[in-house]
């Protein structure tokens, strides 16, 4: 009785998942290799591994087992890699890192292309994420995060502070200069009670006008006219047909992280790129804070 690493590794992850098509995108191959590879496990271990339910994969007791055993071995494989990775002193081969979109398409860039130019031999992949990435299932080799909290489990590097102030269109700041008791439509998250307290101190008149849950498409609510946007301040004054208006004083928001897990933490490749990054911010720093 014999079975092949690939096929523990399918069974985790659709363990983790709970369906085919999951598990395939995490692992990076097609639908139909997953069913292969779990069928091909059930036959080598003489087990039936999981139960065929139209809402998906349901793990049988011995699936279960299987996957507690295959997570111990994905955790000796992650650890043993990042060590190697954290030891290696070379400025070639492959660089993840991760980082929300925004920040990226108007300040990471920089980083990047500066680090391209003076590293040409590595291999840098970027992944524009919102969410937080496991750095320890190497999800990513380096992570920047605005957060208060980037993980207790991680290495950090706070790279700057940072504030948040109210932006709108030209023509709203106009109106707002010449009448600022006037009642002004402001666009929120869908998850926040409203107005900020600090802006209805200023002004009782100031009302919701439309709730969005992505602070992409506020930005482009604001640059259309339709409301005033608190944001971090970077993205105010970095976005076309934006302008900070006087409704509210900036407040303090999270910092800026670049984070790591400590095994990967002092590999040459990661602490080139953190190295740009202290650079970059320490020269931009005004853009970020009031």
């Amino acid at each position: 009785m014999d079975i092949d690493w690939d096929d523990l590794k399918t069974i985790l992850a659709v363990v983790r998942e709970g369906t085919l098509g999951r598990a395939a995108q995490g692992l990076g191959v097609n639908y139909t290799t997953v069913a292969r590879r779990i069928t091909r496990a059930e036959e080598a271990l003489g087990q039936k591994l999981f139960e065929r339910l139209t809402e998906g994969y349901r793990p049988t007791d011995i699936g279960l087992l299987a996957a507690r055993h295959a997570e111990q071995m994905e955790q000796h494989q992650n650890a043993l890699m990042r060590q190697l990775q954290g030891r290696d002193e070379t400025l070639r081969g492959p660089l993840v890192i991760t980082a929300p979109q925004i920040l990226l398409n108007l300040h990471l860039v920089h980083v990047i292309d500066r680090f391209c130019t003076l590293h040409p031999e590595v291999d840098l992949s970027v992944n524009s994420a919102n969410d937080l990435v496991d750095l320890g299932r190497r999800r990513a080799d380096l992570a920047i995060r605005v957060s208060a909290n980037p993980g207790d489990a991680l290495k950090g590097l706070r790279l700057c502070d940072q504030h948040t102030a109210a932006f709108a269109s030209p023509e709203i700041a106009r109106r707002i200069a010449q009448a600022p008791e006037a009642a002004t439509g402001w666009i929120v998250y869908d998850q926040t009670k409203g107005v900020p307290e600090a802006a209805l101190a200023r002004n009782r008149r100031a009302f919701v006008r439309a709730r969005f849950d992505d602070m992409i498409a506020m930005i482009g609510a604001a640059q259309a006219g339709l409301g005033v946007v608190r944001m971090p301040m970077f993205i105010g004054r970095g976005t076309p047909g934006l302008v900070q208006v006087p409704v509210m004083e900036p407040s303090p928001y999270a910092p800026i992280w670049a984070v790591a897990h400590a095994d990967v933490w002092p590999g040459a490749k990661v602490s080139a790129f953190r190295a740009l990054l202290r650079a970059y911010f320490r020269e931009h720093r005004r853009v970020f804070a009031a």
